[in-house]
């Protein structure tokens, strides 16, 4: 599977190789690398490059180093928690604020509806309508599933993510969704809050389902900005951050 390393920058030859065998699907989720002393023999390297490179494709996240008897070098399924860490300490090393990020939102999300309004299929607008529906029951039952709610909105999110058939607007909102606003959201809390944001979530989706791609964008966007304005009076502290 692998090569002998050249001689510049070893380490960062040996990860180059192993993750494009990951990226290439030669190396699968769960898949244990060969024992160190067999990959030092087939890269003809040192044992400290190799132990270099696989503490750099663990801090990538593309392996985990699992000790004991049946321990090595594992492959990890790759997702976005990793980057989501990442993206999260830019924005306070960059000092990005909330209404930043929002404003990032409005583009990226207001696109991905237009793209959704043209792109959905019949059995897309049924799996949006049902996620709607689940919305309702947990607005109803107010008292002991208001938090579900929240997961049905994000779901709703990248629902609209999904139509498109673009994984990388699929990747961008996992990031953003499930990291960062999902937290962010429980500061506005009060059946009237939720039962404002499920109207709108309505009204997106009929945009959608209209095939109407300038509805569905300024609608989201109005949906986010709305929604900022909530979470910002709830918690003054992020005007600030």
């Amino acid at each position: 599977m692998f090569r002998k390393t050249t001689q510049n920058r070893i380490y960062h030859d040996l990860v180059m190789q192993i993750q494009d065998a990951i990226m290439t699907g030669k190396l699968k989720p769960g898949d244990k690398l060969p024992a160190q002393r067999d990959l030092v023999e087939e890269f003809q390297t040192s044992r400290a490059s190799l132990r270099e490179a696989l503490r750099v494709l663990e801090q990538k996240g593309l392996i985990e180093i699992k000790l004991g008897v049946n321990g090595g070098a594992v492959i990890k399924k790759i997702g976005t928690e990793q980057i989501a860490e990442h993206f999260f300490l830019l924005m306070q090393n960059q000092k990005g604020t909330y209404s930043q990020l929002s404003e990032f939102r409005e583009g990226v999300e207001g696109c991905t509806a237009a793209l959704a309004a043209e792109r959905a299929s019949k059995d897309d607008i049924n799996r949006l309508k049902e996620l709607l529906a689940k919305a309702r029951k947990h607005i109803e039952n107010y008292e002991s599933e208001w938090e579900k709610f929240f997961q049905v909105d994000v779901e709703i999110h990248l629902a609209l993510a999904e139509i498109t058939r673009n994984p990388v607007y699929v990747a961008i909102l996992q990031i953003i969704h499930f990291n960062i606003l999902e937290k962010l959201q429980l500061f506005f809390k009060d059946k009237k809050a939720l039962t404002k944001n499920y109207r709108e979530l309505c009204d997106i989706i009929e945009a959608v389902e209209s095939r109407d791609g300038a509805r569905a964008r300024s609608t989201v966007q109005n949906h986010i900005t709305s929604c900022t304005r909530s979470i910002m009076k709830a918690n003054p502290d992020l005007k600030a951050s």
